[in-house]
């Protein structure tokens, strides 16, 4: 697999094999990435009286914030929010993703995303985010921040992916 690097991005946006929806800002473009932007749609985790199952299903777990204009979320020390991109991805079948925090929110004790970092050919979704202060700090987030960068790598062969996160979305 191969890296693809900034004038490659915006030519396989050009070209269609990579679509962002809303189109980016000049500034979302990094070197080999590009950053992606906090919406106001997140997931609070509710207290559970039992030990919660893996195979419990998140959604009955947390309940749904939609933030108005000029709200923010104050995030507490230990804690965990699922947020979600204001970008939807979609990705040609011999192109992944590699979805990462940035690291000047890990040196203030934000970790944004944490796990299933791999985004597979022909997704079409926003990218849901398990976001954790663990700082001792309370960490407030913004919607329209950039919380995250997105990596392109070209793969050899193709495939897509038919998942049951295709098209996810957090409200709902």
């Amino acid at each position: 697999m191969t890296v693809l690097t900034r004038d490659v991005i915006k030519a396989a946006i050009n070209q269609g094999t990579i679509k962002v929806i809303p189109a980016l800002e000049e500034s979302q473009y990094g070197p080999a990435s590009i950053d992606l932007t906090l919406s106001n749609v997140f997931r609070k985790y509710t207290p559970q009286e039992k030990p919660v199952e893996l195979t419990e299903n998140y959604q009955n777990i947390t309940e749904p914030i939609t933030l108005q204009e000029g709200e923010y979320i104050d995030l507490q020390p230990g804690e965990i929010i699922l947020g979600i991109t204001q970008e939807e991805i979609q990705l040609d079948p011999t192109i992944c993703g590699l979805l990462e925090g940035r690291s000047r929110f890990a040196r203030l004790g934000l970790l944004v995303h944490f796990t299933a970092s791999i985004m597979a050919p022909g997704i079409k979704n926003k990218q849901v985010l398990e976001i954790c202060n663990l700082s001792k700090n309370v960490i407030r987030l913004r919607p329209g921040v950039r919380i995250c960068q997105f990596m392109f790598l070209r793969c050899e062969g193709s495939a897509m992916y038919e998942g049951r996160f295709q098209g996810q979305q957090l409200g709902k």
